[in-house]
């Protein structure tokens, strides 16, 4: 698979099939994406993997806790900004209504709406959990860097005919991922990915979110 092809292709998968993913090919995508950048080459991210009876342990804890305290632990960040603004706030709203349609949950439905948003609590069903951390000390473009690190993950799955869903949700569970991961306190959770091989008979991995034209966001000179 060419890297367009694999940009073309990387979705947010959010129905995964229970096919174990081998050890050895995880271990392939995450050294091969050594490669990605990072300022200064700090390389500064670190991943933890989970799966098997682990991840069954782990996801087993958050259910429970789910079941107390649904909001979750306090988060470590802001997803998104408190006052998101255009054109964002409809792209995330278009975003939202474009995939529960694909599962035929009408807006006014918060109960199924908030049942499925607590999937990414399981991981969507993927076998793979991947945690990224970072250093507490780093700061936003060392966050960018996490973030190029793990696009070149999502990336290389694709070459391994696997799929990917980023999952930024696990931070409302950042403090229980860390108790189990065992982070040390310099340590934060920047996000979760869910990995495996997608469920191509499940209605919501038809959606293919819209992309902004290039002259939206784009400028040319000199040409």
């Amino acid at each position: 698979m060419n890297v367009s092809d694999a940009v073309d292709s990387r979705m947010s998968c959010r129905a995964f099939l229970p096919t174990p993913v081998p050890e050895a090919t995880v271990r392939v995508i995450l050294e091969q994406a050594r490669r990605a950048p990072s300022g200064g080459n700090l390389q500064p991210w670190w991943v933890h993997v989970v799966t098997g009876a682990p991840l069954v342990q782990f996801l087993s804890i958050v259910r429970s806790r789910l079941a107390v305290t649904p909001r979750g632990d306090p988060p470590e960040y802001d997803i998104y900004p408190r006052d998101l603004g255009e054109p964002y706030r409809t792209r995330r709203y278009k975003c939202a209504e474009d995939m529960y349609a694909t599962i035929q949950v009408p807006r006014e439905d918060k109960l199924a709406r908030l049942r499925h948003f607590a999937r990414n609590f399981e991981c969507f069903g993927a076998p793979v959990a991947l945690f990224f951390c970072v250093d507490r000390s780093m700061g936003p473009p060392q966050w960018s860097d996490v973030g190029m690190y793990m696009q070149t993950v999502m990336l290389l799955a694709r070459e391994h005919g696997l799929h990917t869903c980023p999952q930024e949700a696990w931070s409302h569970w950042a403090k229980t991922v860390g108790e189990f991961l065992q982070l040390p306190p310099e340590r934060m959770l920047f996000a979760g990915m869910a990995l495996g091989h997608r469920d191509e008979e499940h209605p919501i991995n038809r959606l293919r979110t819209e992309r902004a034209p290039l002259e939206e966001f784009a400028a040319f000179r000199g040409f």
